[in-house]
């Protein structure tokens, strides 16, 4: 979904093989090796990595078939030799944490990488509310602000593949303000809240897909061997081999897509001028933002402008125009010509970074016009970068412009010019009717993104990690009673690939969303229903779960309150792994006991005492009688427990907490963390009609 999920435009081939915009080329293996080989290393090592402390430090790579491999890093030396087909592996001495170090390989030639750090090394994956970056989220410039050291990035690309590969794309990086910006909000919250408890560095890996649901994340072997969960391969594999469908299926997806988002009909303002100075009825808007954070809830066209000073060095040369990522589709222009535009072509279009080549010939010193036409078609719309992302610079300056005043980029944050042309009501989307292409190259079949974005850090010997965190589930939402046997037979099959039993698994409960199209009845919905799939793998050894259920926005399927999220998470782990004493949870259910013509509900994780975010009676409790219709219930905290009753229910038989889609829910401890959702009962989903029914 969109933001949940990826849009993708099916192409037809000769043949009638559909293959999406992702297609097969980009599941492809790595570039077969040069006709005269040479010394070769995985993605995951190179400059500025991190390896897990107090582990082994497992190298791998390719060489010259034969050839004698030489590994030193802080003074410790092993050797290997590459096999029949060029491949080596080998592991260095445990380090604890420190560094920087300096890494060697030596084969049929030397490679050096430095900045090479010891730490802890966490795997955050899932869909796009873990992919979602520092810029679309709450407070992105002051998470950022002073920079992040003692963190270090990698981001996995995005690729799917029809069996396991055996590396994937990406490069660590140091972190910093502009790299931070695109990473995983709840990766970067959760990773520097370690690093701020531990004092050690930490290193973050992130492999994330939105829209994609659980299956994909599963390798096929886990899949096939549980008779409710092989339909999931089966599907996948009826669909490989059947092209005609794959091509009908590609087909009904694009028709889906023209249906379900609104469709831009065409660029009138830039007939009408809007792309050069002057006209009347522009207003203000601090960018970068999403335009709906400052209260313009539409979908639709809107046009942004601003002014920029050129200095006389810089007119007649090329220049960088920065952007940071549009959300959806941008053409942008300067002094009243297009200059770059990203549309529907561009994977991840909503989430991509705009840099735009501005031409000698339109720079002009002094006073010049730069304007950017969005167009959102669904969800958020307009500026989702960060300030340090916008500026605008000379291509490539020549030396004697470098240290002159004004060389540096220009930021381009601050007070735009903004108009609407085409005002459209926000987008309504029913996601479950989506058509599934199926494939190997479409990120929402099973197994696909195991093996291309996960299972490369498996082979040849698994990467030690400190622990996985997870956030997902929206994908899987209708699908809440596969899921509660889907979700720990990913988890047990991630910790069989990494060959670690009992590796950390901490993950995040969905939180509160108001679903606009399966509009439940009060006690029900499908957004409940996955939630408490997902609290059953607390039934796995060394899982924990943060509870999200307070910091989500009903109407915002991507709560911008990622730093929140991120230190939950962090508590689990700082509890869970490095045995810190923190309390880590929020009340959990532990009892409910008949009471006359009320229950008391007794909670665990009471540390501190009950109490409500508002101050006011508890409130998300319902209770319902033999007759199965729930009703609102009059709770009020007693010691470590809560009272629950109703003038509607004298003899109560059942209760739930927190139970719906985007249900009330006011308890928590003395540590401010919220109550998880529960229900007593184990009756099954009433529907509108018969819960109306019911209640007549």
């Amino acid at each position: 979904m969109k933001k949940i999920c990826v849009s993708f435009l099916a192409v037809v081939l000769a043949d009638g093989l559909a293959v999406l915009a992702a297609g097969p080329a980009a599941a492809a293996d790595p570039a077969p090796p040069a006709a005269h080989p040479e010394t070769q290393v995985v993605s995951l090592i190179g400059d500025h990595m991190v390896v897990q402390r107090g582990r082994p430090v497992r190298l791998a790579g390719t060489d010259v078939p034969g050839q004698a491999i030489r590994a030193t890093l802080a003074g410790r030396a092993t050797t290997a030799k590459t096999d029949g087909a060029g491949r080596w592996s080998l592991a260095l001495p445990a380090l604890d944490a420190g560094g920087p170090f300096e890494l060697t390989v030596a084969g049929s030639r030397t490679l050096t990488f430095g900045d090479v750090w010891s730490g802890e090394v966490w795997l955050a994956s899932g869909q796009s509310n873990m992919e979602l970056p520092i810029t679309r989220t709450l407070g992105a410039d002051d998470a950022v602000a002073g920079g992040c050291p003692g963190i270090r990035l990698f981001t996995v690309e995005q690729k799917t593949a029809g069996a396991p590969k055996s590396d994937v794309a990406g490069r660590w990086q140091a972190c910093d303000p502009t790299i931070a910006a695109g990473f995983s909000a709840v990766a970067y919250h959760f990773g520097r809240e370690v690093h701020r408890a531990l004092g050690v560095p930490v290193g973050l890996i992130q492999s994330t897909w939105g829209g994609t649901p659980a299956e994909a994340w599963t390798p096929r072997e886990a899949l096939a061997a549980d008779p409710t969960l092989k339909p999931l391969v089966d599907v996948l594999d009826a669909a490989e081999h059947d092209p005609q469908r794959r091509a009908d299926l590609a087909k009904a997806l694009s028709a889906w897509e023209a249906k379900s988002f609104h469709q831009d009909t065409g660029n009138r303002g830039e007939r009408m001028g809007f792309a050069k100075a002057g006209g009347s009825g522009w207003a203000g808007m601090q960018i970068p933002q999403v335009w709906e954070n400052a209260g313009l809830n539409i979908d639709g066209a809107v046009w942004f402008r601003r002014e920029v000073t050129i200095p006389a060095p810089w007119a007649g040369r090329d220049l960088s125009l920065s952007l940071g990522a549009i959300d959806d589709f941008d053409v942008t222009y300067w002094n009243g010509e297009r200059v770059g535009a990203t549309g529907a072509e561009t994977p991840q279009y909503y989430a991509a970074a705009r840099h735009y080549v501005v031409p000698a010939r339109l720079v002009k010193a002094g006073r010049n016009i730069v304007a950017v036409r969005v167009f959102d078609h669904y969800g958020s719309g307009g500026f989702a970068g960060s300030a340090a992302q916008l500026s605008v610079g000379p291509v490539d300056p020549p030396a004697a412009l470098a240290p002159a005043p004004g060389a540096a980029p220009l930021p381009l944050a601050g007070t735009w010019q903004y108009k609407i042309e085409r005002r459209l009501p926000p987008a309504v989307v029913d996601w479950s009717t989506r058509p599934a292409v199926l494939g190997a190259d479409d990120p929402q079949s099973a197994t696909v993104l195991w093996n291309a974005m996960l299972a490369p850090l498996t082979v040849p010997s698994p990467l030690p990690l400190a622990g996985v965190i997870w956030y997902q589930g929206e994908s899987n939402v209708g699908r809440a009673a596969q899921y509660r046997a889907l979700f720990p037979t990913m988890i047990r099959a991630w910790r069989t690939a990494f060959h670690e039993p009992t590796l950390p698994f901490l993950y995040v409960q969905l939180p509160n969303f108001d679903d606009p199209v399966a509009k439940a009845p009060i006690g029900e919905g499908g957004w409940a229903e996955l939630r408490e799939a997902q609290a059953t793998a607390l039934r796995e050894p060394r899982t924990g779960m943060a509870v999200a259920l307070d910091v989500g926005e009903s109407a915002n399927l991507h709560p911008r309150n990622k730093h929140e999220v991120g230190r939950r998470l962090a508590l689990q782990a700082l509890r869970m792994v490095y045995g810190r004493d923190v309390l880590a949870i929020g009340p959990t259910f532990q009892s409910a006991v008949r009471a006359g013509a009320a229950i008391r509900v007794r909670f665990g994780g009471a540390t501190g005492g009950l109490e409500t975010s508002d101050g006011a009676p508890p409130r998300g409790f319902l209770i319902a009688g033999p007759d199965h219709v729930w009703h609102e219930g009059t709770a009020r905290i007693d010691r470590d427990g809560v009272v629950v009753s109703s003038a509607d229910v004298p003899a109560p038989v059942a209760v739930r907490y927190g139970w719906g889609n985007d249900p009330p829910n006011t308890l928590r401890n003395g540590a401010d963390l919220p109550a998880a959702p529960f229900r007593t009962d184990d009756w099954p989903a009433a529907t509108a009609a018969t819960a109306e029914k019911t209640a007549r």
